[in-house]
């Protein structure tokens, strides 16, 4: 793979996944470590990314005070976002993860909803104190600061304690047969303990998630009630999914 070839991939990966590992793109493009971080040091010297021990960062995951503009695929991570809220009635208690669709889906919700939103996530939270009628607890411990939100034993210990109506996860990968998976083993355990309490999990995934593995594995697809994707519900894409039992919006 020639050199452009190599940053445009790894590009890609960090405006798909909002955080890329070193030892991860060596493996999937098949180069050393050294020849990824020397890709890293340029594209974070033209500003297409954010260098960091071990990986890289994507411009709009790192600024909590992002603007809609620069999110990757924002329009079809704001369709996603839209359906997500129509599932949400007043009264609930809902929780959420990170990531930029999680983001979205706070921008969205309708100024009337009364809800109760549990989540660790930075960037959302931000968004959730804008809303006029909606009451937040914030899942306290140390910060991933990669990904923005609370990780450890705490925020797990917390999460224990309540019974949510939905749980709204960021998706990093998703596939029939090997399930939900990401690259982050903190973030894992969240997401663990959030499907554990809650009655109903909604995986929230661009199409491009779709179909791919991570290392880290979160659940399978059948702890998984709904899948929502900016595709139509009947796009024969997503009938493995359906196939498997999974509401998909």
């Amino acid at each position: 793979m020639l050199k452009k070839e190599r940053q445009a991939y790894i590009l890609r990966q960090v405006n798909l996944h909002n955080k890329v590992l070193s030892s991860s793109l060596s493996n999937e493009i098949n180069v050393s470590e050294d020849t990824i971080r020397r890709d890293l040091h340029e594209l974070a010297e033209d500003g297409r990314i954010i260098k960091v021990h071990g990986g890289a960062l994507s411009h709009s995951f790192h600024d909590i005070y992002n603007p809609a503009g620069n999110i990757y695929l924002h329009d079809h991570k704001k369709i996603i976002a839209e359906k997500a809220a129509a599932l949400i009635e007043d009264g609930m208690y809902v929780l959420t993860s990170g990531g930029t669709t999680i983001l979205e889906l706070a921008r969205v919700l309708p100024p009337q909803l009364r809800a109760t939103f549990v989540s660790g996530s930075l960037p959302a939270i931000v968004e959730y104190l804008h809303h006029p009628n909606i009451e937040v607890i914030v899942i306290g411990d140390k910060i991933s600061k990669n990904s923005r939100i609370t990780v450890g034993g705490d925020a797990i210990s917390k999460i224990g304690h309540i019974r949510a109506d939905l749980c709204f996860l960021g998706v990093d990968a998703i596939h029939v047969q090997q399930g939900v998976s990401d690259s982050d083993w903190d973030v894992v355990q969240l997401k663990k303990a959030m499907i554990e309490s809650s009655q109903k999990v909604v995986c929230l995934s661009i199409a491009e998630k779709t179909n791919a593995v991570k290392p880290v594995h979160v659940c399978p697809v059948s702890s998984i009630h709904t899948l929502i994707t900016e595709l139509p519900p009947g796009d024969p894409f997503l009938q493995p999914y359906v196939n498997a039992g999974i509401e998909v919006l």
